[in-house]
């Protein structure tokens, strides 16, 4: 029953909010996010970058095993996208980020923050950071079919990940101001892209069912399978399990949809909304049966 209680406490915080921007969006269809996102793009994400890792007790060492274990997890993820695109007849490259990149800022740290503590906050962060180099580099490259280093030295988030690196490499610790000022831009942008998660599947139509429910177990179901491989090959366990466990079950970013949105083709970009929208509903069903294997066995 305890884990049950546990279980609630850890989900019910992140639904809720993610329900309070569904109400708002279906109560005004032309809520305007791009406030959201610039701030999330500029200010938050860094900020709880910083924040989630340098607050929490994770090591240099613990933050770059699993940055190497999340590169190893996404190239697996990648190949499964592709087998998945194949199969479909798909843009193999254009379609391929919502199989690679699922919400694990958005959504994972929060999950992870409830149900294992500030550290395992750190290890989701950790990971994260991998998202959102990739976000603005290969997601770009992706979407466009064209690299462009201006992307990623235009972006906060690439010299936040340095600064956090640094201080974690040299062992130095932050000053306090400065955490209280990383820690409120973080929870603050915890809340208000949960809402625009919520406001966004107002929003974003469904294309395609069909391919979109494929795409999606593909994101969802195969994602945590793959976790749950990589977590036996180095044999992890604890919270760092848990966490890359609870990470690799998130659905597909919707940035991925908005960077898409940007660079590719609108057949393309009403695919990848539809992804976006059908694994985000999955994941109502497929996250709470993956957290609740996290929280029993590590």
């Amino acid at each position: 029953m305890e884990l049950y209680i546990k279980l609630f406490e850890v989900l019910s915080p992140v639904f809720f909010i993610v329900g309070i921007g569904y109400f708002l969006g279906k109560k005004s269809s032309n809520i305007d996010t791009s406030f959201i996102t610039n701030y999330s793009a500029n200010f938050g994400t860094p900020a709880l970058i910083i924040f989630g890792v340098m607050s929490s007790g994770v090591t240099y060492s613990m933050f770059a095993d699993y940055f190497i274990y999340w590169l190893i997890a996404m190239a697996i993820f990648g190949i499964v996208g592709v087998i998945f695109l194949v199969l479909m007849k798909k843009d193999c490259i254009r379609e391929l980020p919502p199989f690679i990149l699922p919400n694990t800022g958005n959504m994972g740290i929060p999950i992870c923050l409830f149900a294992y503590g500030t550290f395992g906050m750190g290890v989701a962060a950790s990971i994260s950071a991998v998202i959102v180099l990739l976000h603005f580099t290969l997601n770009v490259f992706l979407a466009s079919k064209r690299f462009n280093i201006l992307v990623i030295v235009k972006s906060p988030s690439f010299y936040a990940i340095l600064i956090t690196v640094a201080f974690l490499y040299f062992e130095i610790e932050a000053p306090t101001f400065v955490l209280n000022t990383v820690m409120l831009l973080a929870y603050a942008m915890i809340v208000l892209i949960l809402m625009s998660l919520g406001i966004a599947l107002t929003q974003l139509k469904v294309f395609s069912l069909k391919s979109s429910i494929i795409s999606s177990i593909g994101r969802v179901v195969i994602g945590p399978i793959i976790g749950l491989i990589l977590i036996k090959i180095f044999n992890l366990s604890g919270v760092g399990a848990g966490v890359l466990l609870i990470q690799s079950s998130m659905p597909s970013a919707i940035l991925t949809y908005l960077i898409a949105s940007m660079y590719s083709p609108k057949k393309v970009v009403d695919s990848i909304a539809s992804t976006v929208v059908v694994s985000t509903l999955m994941s109502i069903i497929t996250v709470p049966i993956v957290v609740f294997f996290a929280l029993k066995y590590f």
